[in-house]
């Protein structure tokens, strides 16, 4: 069977000229916005470490959520697969980067905070995150380690 291929289409319009451009490297916003077909715009900015504006998302997060999400959306597939019904799934992932020569992420670390329904495997339940994170698209992109460090119980 050959591989599948699927095409993604976003814009991303800065939206930060002050009306001088970028003239200097303190004369512009760092705003943009995000759009792609029917769905909201989210409207992004740099971290405010680098001048950004803390209200708006940065490319930072989104990667961050973009890999926390996969690995959630693969998990619950999987979960469901093997019987195991997932009450509730919140993570409160962290991702680190470094600057240098050249700024890069080091790693993410998701925290996912799992409730299942009464007599489910717990130990199943903790197993299907390796295969998550095998599956996940956008963790099989990526160049660094990303780790999972669950935490599961019963309703």
């Amino acid at each position: 069977m050959a591989d599948r291929e699927h095409h993604y289409h976003v814009t991303v319009e800065w939206t930060g000229n002050k009306g001088q451009g970028t003239e200097t490297y303190r004369t512009y916003d760092r705003q943009f916005k995000v759009t792609a077909s029917a769905k909201a715009d989210i409207a992004g900015s740099s971290d405010p470490a680098f001048l950004g504006d803390a209200s708006r998302w940065n490319p930072e997060e989104m990667l961050l959520a973009s890999t926390s999400a996969c690995h959630k959306l693969w998990y619950l597939h999987l979960c469901a697969e093997a019987g195991i019904c997932v009450e509730s799934y919140c993570d409160k992932a962290e991702g680190t980067m470094t600057e240098g020569k050249q700024g890069r992420f080091t790693q993410i670390v998701l925290k996912p905070q799992i409730t299942l329904r009464a007599g489910d495997d717990i130990e199943q339940a903790k197993a299907l995150h390796h295969q998550a994170h095998e599956q996940c698209f956008i963790a099989n992109s990526l160049n660094f380690p990303v780790l999972c460090e669950p935490e599961i119980k019963h309703v």
